[in-house]
């Protein structure tokens, strides 16, 4: 892997906006006086890749859809750093249930994982729609989810995932990189690096 292969685009951590493979190496180096600069690498990688992208556009041209297709690929990133695995190969579903019987904010879909996985997940993903009668709305005043008609309010939905990505910079900085947090963090960042292998 090249050291000046570039990891983040944008971020304040480099005097050239760039997070590379090089920087990385070095804040590892570093020990436990680099980890906050790693916490924060990730936070910025997300934000650039799955956040940023529906933030910057127009209410006007916002897409429930393309918003929830952005939010099933960033659980299903974030749970490989969270679980430590290098891929998410035969475990996708599993990320899914895992990410909402731990995350909090999204107590609202604890029973629906399994359901949500298959209709909104692999619907996007394989059908282009959702299925099972899963719907996805971004109209103002309705909730994040409705049981009843399994409605998942696209723009609040994401709005939370980006708290649960702050939220685990702030756990990263708050652990010990002994920690299993940080074990699990290193081992999928690792994998990541590899995989940017040409």
């Amino acid at each position: 892997m090249p050291d000046d292969t570039i990891l983040c685009w944008k971020s304040t951590l480099t005097s050239n906006g760039h997070v590379t493979v090089a920087d990385y190496t070095a804040w590892r180096a570093e020990g436990e006086a680099g980890k906050r600069k790693i916490a924060e690498f990730f936070r910025d990688r997300v934000r650039e890749r799955y956040i940023e992208p529906v933030l910057v556009l127009d209410p006007d041209e916002k897409n429930g859809f393309s918003i929830m297709a952005l939010s099933c690929l960033m659980i299903e990133t974030y749970e490989t750093f969270r679980q430590g695995w290098p891929s998410s190969d035969n475990k996708s579903a599993l990320a899914f249930c895992r990410f909402f019987d731990r995350e909090d904010l999204f107590h609202d879909f604890r029973g629906h994982a399994q359901q949500f996985y298959k209709s909104v997940r692999c619907g996007i993903l394989h059908q282009g729609e959702t299925t099972g009668g899963w719907q996805i709305t971004r109209t103002s005043g309705k909730p994040l989810f409705d049981p009843g008609t399994h409605t998942v309010h696209a723009t609040k939905f994401h709005a939370l995932l980006a708290k649960v990505i702050d939220k685990y910079q702030e756990d990263l900085n708050a652990n010990l990189l002994t920690s299993d947090i940080w074990k699990h963090f290193l081992t999928k960042m690792t994998a990541a690096i590899d995989n940017c292998e040409p």
